[in-house]
Order: structure tokens, then C-alpha cells, then sequence
């Protein structure tokens, strides 16, 4: 997945019921909420 302003990353976890995810970003594990409107799947 990608981000605006992170880069490519990997999910590492679903929170809840899909509300939340954890992305490691290689330099750092970001929460991002949903709506995921600057993340996208590749």
C-alpha cells in the first residue's frame, strides 16, 4: 500500500472492526484512521 505522505508500506494490523490500521513504513509504524482517503492499495 501506498501513502501521501508516508510511502510504500505493509499492514501489519487490523484494529477492531476495521476502523484503524498499523502500517509499517520501514523508519516507522504509523495508526491511521479510518476514512483512508490518502491510502492506497497497489
Amino acid at each position: 500500500m501506498s501513502h501521501d505522505q508516508y510511502g510504500l508500506g505493509r499492514a501489519i494490523t487490523v484494529e477492531g472492526d476495521g476502523t484503524a490500521v498499523v502500517v509499517d513504513f520501514g523508519s516507522q509504524r504509523v495508526r491511521i484512521s479510518a476514512p483512508f482517503t490518502k491510502l492506497f492499495l497497489l
